[in-house]
């Protein structure tokens, strides 16, 4: 693959160089030849001249589903990775949701190859336990070995705390990352949205924002005496935030993610009985959404997710109470995103993330392989159901008024455009 992008305005707050600095960026064979202010045409070379064309390094996400294996309905692998690299995204983990779960590393292999010679790089994670049922440790080295980032029983919270410390212990033989998902079942019992004056308003049961605090409350004290690599995927509560904040003055080995919904979105949404609005970890306040996006300006967040899950129609037209769990997120990340915060701030937190999985972060600089993520910031337009890739349309950010168009990615060789 061989293009010339002209004009492109570059956003990379590593590099002094080049940062918000206009340049015409020459890529040959998938490397980035040359970059200067200006590079003359070829008729050889694919010309890419793009209104308000910026470029970053390609974005990452740590929290994406699909469907495949067994649930094709939903998405299947191709075709979810296709969508993410019309959405900006380079890199994506992938969550194991499907059926069979990922708990060996056969299964790991299986999403590996079903992924090669994509755009967008899948990096899968195993179970964290036997089929995800948190009885039995999974073949965690055996899975990391065939490529696994991380283990995680998805949305599973680990009631077992002696598990999770023995997780915790062995995994560190490998330099392993266990993601704990935080909810105390106990606590939550039947409850599906977030208890609070609108919970109770619309007769609907309640999940505490105590749930979330006491399982992340455990899973402190359990790394501080194991040690090892703990993530916490997807908060939602501001006392969630306090906690990892004292966790990491601790100097203990932690990190978080946050949903993008979490943070543009509060349980004032429900009242319209939406069940693309029926999500877990649940909305909350704008208590809670204000504290998360502090804590992402103050870097206790580690990095926002698209927590991107496609349910299909079976799942999600139907009572409230009895609908599917999630929304996806992919196409609406950029605009949502960008609309919430500076696009610079954007950028820096849609490139954040890989190291924490052990992935390499792309450079911008002549000589390197090209990954890059291609948008216009500055376009505002509603989002409508027509802009979905996604086999799946369920998506909570429907008809609503987002700020910044993706036009594409450059990576592995290829461009993938709008």
């Amino acid at each position: 693959m061989n293009v010339l992008l002209k004009s492109a305005k570059i956003i990379d707050a590593t590099n002094a160089n080049l940062h918000l600095k206009k340049r015409d960026i020459l890529i040959k064979n998938g490397i980035i030849s040359k970059i200067a202010a200006k590079i003359e045409e070829d008729d050889k070379i694919k010309t890419i001249t793009l209104k308000n064309l910026h470029v970053s390094i390609g974005w990452f996400d740590s929290s994406v589903c699909f469907g495949e294996p067994g649930y094709e309905e939903r998405e299947t692998i191709a075709n979810g990775l296709k969508t993410a690299a019309i959405s900006g995204f380079t890199d994506l983990v992938l969550n194991p949701n499907g059926n069979p779960l990922p708990d060996s590393s056969s299964n790991i292999v299986f999403l590996k190859n079903a992924a090669k010679d994509s755009a967008t790089n899948l990096y899968p994670l195993g179970t964290l336990t036997v089929k995800a049922k948190g009885v039995d440790l999974a073949e965690l080295y055996d899975m990391q070995n065939a490529g696994a980032v991380g283990f995680y029983d998805y949305k599973n919270a680990i009631d077992n705390a002696n598990l999770l410390k023995i997780g915790l212990q062995y995994t560190q033989n490998f330099n392993g990352l266990i993601a704990s998902f935080p909810l105390n079942k106990q606590i939550a019992g039947k409850g599906i949205v977030n208890e609070g004056i609108v919970s109770t308003k619309l007769g609907l049961k309640g999940i505490p924002a105590l749930a979330e605090d006491l399982q992340i409350t455990r899973d402190l004290f359990i790394l501080e005496y194991t040690g090892g690599k703990l993530h916490i995927p997807t908060i939602s509560s501001a006392n969630a935030v306090k906690l990892i904040a004292d966790a990491k003055k601790k100097g203990l080995n932690i990190t978080c993610s946050v949903a993008l919904h979490n943070l543009f979105y509060t349980d004032k949404i429900l009242e319209g009985f939406d069940s693309n609005s029926k999500l877990m970890p649940p909305l909350r306040t704008s208590k809670d959404a204000k504290a998360l996006l502090k804590g992402i300006k103050d870097g206790v967040i580690d990095f926002v997710t698209t927590d991107h899950s496609p349910i299909d129609i079976e799942e999600k037209r139907i009572e409230f109470d009895n609908a599917a769990y999630g929304t996806i997120g992919l196409e609406s990340a950029f605009g949502a995103l960008n609309k919430l915060v500076s696009t610079e701030t954007a950028i820096a937190l849609l490139t954040k993330g890989r190291e924490r999985y052990n992935i390499n972060t792309p450079k911008i600089e002549e000589g390197a392989t090209a990954c890059l993520s291609l948008f216009n910031p500055d376009v505002e337009y509603t989002f409508e159901n027509s802009m979905i890739s996604s086999t799946s349309k369920n998506s909570l950010f429907l008809n609503e008024k987002l700020k910044g168009k993706v036009y594409g990615t450059i990576n592995n060789n290829q461009l993938v455009l709008e």
